[in-house]
């Protein structure tokens, strides 16, 4: 059963946005025009948003399965890349006509303009287009978080990524690969499969296939470190598979699980979790430095699976909830 939700997207004149509700429902996503123009406060910038990311994340909120409870009606998305279009009067990094990429929209990144505060946001380098900018933010840098705030990784290590394909999941093979981290990843289809080989990754499992785990304790031994992408499902296969003294990351999960507590105490190993918005303030700027660093660098390569319309962010949702199986990340295109 998911909650009914109405949350509305930020619109101004020449400007669209969406009104969301929940799925299943009566109720659909609806554009919405000519609301007013946000007005950024002190330490706030108004981006003229091009591309918004859409993450899982956006789903859980709108199902009322997560731990922020918006009022309604709200605009949901908190990533996009753009063009600063107003500043507030204290800010000190950015000015009008500066593209940057953001993670942490005030007022919603599924609409044409949307606030932001200034340490939420990026300079995004001529390298990258506003497509690429969008799909940094939720995915990176939880990526970044959930290695190092959580799992204190480091060379020599090997990293599972349990369901690899999705915008989190590339985000981390990138991160370890740039570390000359060993991963393990797997996919449920024959193109998530691809998707990962096309990244190079070391080793690939398909978590639809029957043995699938037993295959990956036989073959790939000490497992330092599993991110988690779907916990009520896979957790107590992680359990099974973790080294001794290993760490499980639990990044995604849509319901409850039952597992046996003795497989903790077996393998003493640690199971957290992550929430990219209970970062400390020098958490994200590390993160965000992570990340820039990246684009830099040049292994940062974010990977577009499909684009919709800013209209169509119902179905994009519904890509996402109905979980056959991510091949990268997907955005909207908003202007």
């Amino acid at each position: 059963m998911f909650r009914q939700h109405n949350f509305l997207t930020q619109t101004v004149i020449r400007m669209r946005g969406i009104n969301v509700s929940e799925f299943g429902g009566p109720n659909v996503l609806k554009l919405v025009l000519n609301l007013p123009i946000p007005v950024p406060k002190s330490k706030q910038i108004l981006v003229n948003v091009k591309a918004a990311g859409v993450n899982p994340v956006d789903t859980y909120i709108r199902q009322g399965n997560h731990s922020l409870s918006p009022i309604l009606p709200y605009i949901p998305g908190k990533d996009g890349a753009g063009v600063v279009h107003q500043i507030g009067s204290d800010v000190k990094n950015f000015k009008e006509g500066d593209s940057v990429w953001f993670c942490g929209s005030v007022t919603g990144s599924y609409a044409e303009y949307c606030l932001c505060n200034e340490e939420d946001a990026s300079l995004l380098p001529e390298k990258m287009t506003f497509n690429e900018g969008a799909m940094l933010g939720t995915p990176y840098l939880t990526a970044s978080r959930a290695l190092f705030q959580k799992a204190h990784v480091k060379e020599g290590m090997k990293v599972m990524v349990h369901g690899a394909t999705g915008g989190v999941g590339t985000a981390a093979v990138q991160i370890c690969q740039s570390l000359g981290i060993k991963v393990v990843a797997t996919a449920g289809s024959v193109h998530g499969i691809d998707l990962l080989k096309s990244q190079a990754v070391d080793s690939i499992y398909n978590h639809n296939e029957e043995g699938y785990v037993e295959d990956i304790i036989k073959q790939e031994g000490h497992i330092d470190v599993i991110l988690e992408m779907l916990a009520n499902v896979n957790l107590s296969k992680d359990l099974s598979i973790i080294g001794a003294g290993g760490t499980i990351v639990i990044i995604g999960s849509r319901g409850p699980v039952t597992i046996v507590p003795r497989a903790i105490m077996s393998s003493e190993c640690v199971v957290t979790g992550v929430m990219l918005f209970k970062s400390t303030d020098a958490e994200k700027k590390d993160n965000f430095s992570i990340v820039n660093k990246g684009i830099k660098d040049s292994w940062l390569k974010p990977v577009l699976w499909k684009t919709y319309d800013l209209e169509f962010a119902k179905d994009a949702h519904k890509e996402i909830i109905e979980n056959n199986g991510a091949r990268g990340q997907i955005i909207l295109k908003i202007s």
